[in-house]
């Protein structure tokens, strides 16, 4: 399999322009089988939920449905998603016929950024197929509570994905934190960054993948571009047979 990640730098909560940022860059991703997006793809990180959330019939999801089934490639995104009288911080896979196969709501609100006030948590674990592959979908804060990833270790998941605005201050512990989340599950783990600045934050990048032994396998720069990466379940299962780790687990 394929993977794009799409390292965006999105115009702050304009999603119509933020579209035609992505639309420059689909050139670079003909070959992909999967796109992967930033946290809150199209509008970047805001508090500004009540205005920005939408339904099934808002701006971004309508989007990247269509792109789905336009390119035939699944993707997943960031959505600010509203449900009846609450608000997400969602990542969605549309499948390649342009349907929601999966909508991971994010279980640890960034309470730094006063996130939590404006976003509601979920305490739902989330996985989705995607071709002979199954993954885990967190969302930024997320990566740092191993006991979330620790629920899909135990399922054997064949890789994780997390999307993120995660800031040029801290950006270190993203790198530590992708490569010990693929060691201790012994399978892919894929992080899409941001790049760019909002009025808050500055991001440099780093989107990167790790396979199942740890090994960094791309990293990107801060520009905004796209990453090609093949990831084989066949690689994640030659680890698991050697390696019998997750048979010990105990979650006490």
């Amino acid at each position: 399999m394929k993977v794009a990640l799409i390292q965006l730098n999105p115009v702050w909560e304009n999603t119509s322009d933020s579209i035609k940022q992505v639309e420059g860059l689909t050139d670079k991703f003909e070959e992909a089988d999967l796109l992967v997006f930033p946290e809150m793809s199209l509008t970047g990180y805001t508090m500004n939920s009540q205005k920005l959330a939408e339904e099934l019939d808002g701006e971004s999801t309508v989007y990247f449905i269509e792109l789905a089934r336009q390119l035939k490639k699944h993707i997943v995104a960031g959505i600010i998603e509203k449900a009846e009288d609450k608000t997400y911080n969602s990542a969605v896979h549309f499948n390649r016929d342009g349907l929601i196969s999966a909508r991971y709501r994010k279980i640890h609100p960034f309470s730094m950024a006063e996130e939590h006030k404006y976003y509601s948590p979920s305490n739902e674990v989330v996985t989705t197929k995607i071709d002979d592959m199954t993954f885990g979908l967190s969302v930024c804060y997320d990566l740092r509570f191993p006991e979330l990833y620790r629920l899909y270790g135990k399922q054997r998941v064949d890789g994780l994905i997390n999307i993120a605005n995660w800031p040029i201050q801290r950006i270190h512990h993203w790198d530590k934190l992708l490569a010990a989340r693929s060691v201790e599950n012994l399978c892919y783990m894929i992080g899409c960054n941001r790049t760019g600045k909002d009025p808050f934050y500055e991001y440099c990048g780093n989107s990167s993948v790790y396979s199942p032994m740890g090994e960094q396998l791309a990293c990107m720069s801060k520009d905004e571009t796209v990453a090609l990466v093949e990831i084989e379940k066949e690689e994640v299962d030659k680890t698991r047979l050697k390696l019998n780790f997750l048979d010990d687990i105990k979650l006490i």
